[in-house]
């Protein structure tokens, strides 16, 4: 990604989020990001100081979106990159067994929370009519598993939201809906059992990004997934570099 860019990412302290904010910041881009969890934000301004910031954020909450964003937009101004990526499970249970708190607390973080973000930060970036706008989805945003109801209906929510902003934006724009594929994440591994290396290569007219997940496992499966581009209209960024996440444990 050339020039330099600003990027903003929800769920930023631990799994991909972390990962993405090391690599971005290698890459020399500007790192904004939020967590939920105060001192994990502390360490993570302590290992990226300026211009890289981050803030105890609950996207859940929409004044706690609302303040976090009035104080990036005057501090940085709107994104050329927003990255949706915070996000939560259920504990496996059949849809019957999950109680009301929890499934609505998976609703609360992964729609809402993306809706709020976007709420925010999204006039600023139409204004300028540039920048990138990718809501993470999941391969449970396309297919479906028992005893994980609750975050398969957010992540099916997320591509139709997704597809519908991408109608709404101007030329210049686009919005994304991302299935990563399979990431060695605490997340991850509280809902399955065998965790590989998979990398991903995504193209799309000009634009290229490839994801690389890691972990300790012998074995390694490789897996293809098409970023799925569904703005109707061309779009202006182009990054010239490839960018390389990878994720450890």
């Amino acid at each position: 990604m050339s020039p330099k860019k600003v990027v903003l990412i929800t769920g930023v302290t631990r799994g991909l989020g972390r990962a993405m904010v090391d690599e971005f910041a290698r890459l020399g881009h500007t790192v904004l990001g939020c967590s939920r969890s105060g001192k994990d934000i502390d360490r993570l301004r302590r290992a990226h100081g300026p211009p890289h910031d981050f803030y105890p954020v609950d996207v859940a909450s929409d004044e706690a979106v609302k303040s976090w964003a009035s104080i990036v937009l005057t501090s940085h101004g709107p994104p050329d990159l927003l990255l949706n990526n915070a996000g939560i499970i259920n504990k496996n249970a059949r849809l019957w067994e999950i109680g009301a708190r929890e499934f609505g607390e998976v609703i609360d973080v992964n729609i809402k929370g993306v809706a709020n973000v976007i709420r925010h930060f999204a006039p600023e970036m139409v204004k300028r009519k540039s920048g990138v706008i990718v809501n993470f989805s999941s391969g449970w945003g396309r297919s479906t598993d028992a005893e994980v109801a609750p975050y398969c209906a957010t992540k099916w929510a997320i591509e139709g939201l997704t597809q519908s902003l991408a109608q709404e934006l101007p030329s210049g724009m686009a919005a994304i809906p991302l299935n990563p594929g399979i990431i060695d994440t605490d997340m991850l591994r509280s809902s399955v059992w065998r965790i590989g290396e998979v990398t991903i290569p995504a193209r799309t007219n000009g634009r290229r990004w490839l994801f690389r997940f890691c972990s300790n496992s012998d074995q390694a499966t490789t897996a293809n997934n098409s970023l799925c581009r569904s703005a109707a209209r061309p779009i202006k960024f182009r990054p010239q570099s490839l960018p390389v996440i990878t994720v450890r444990h």
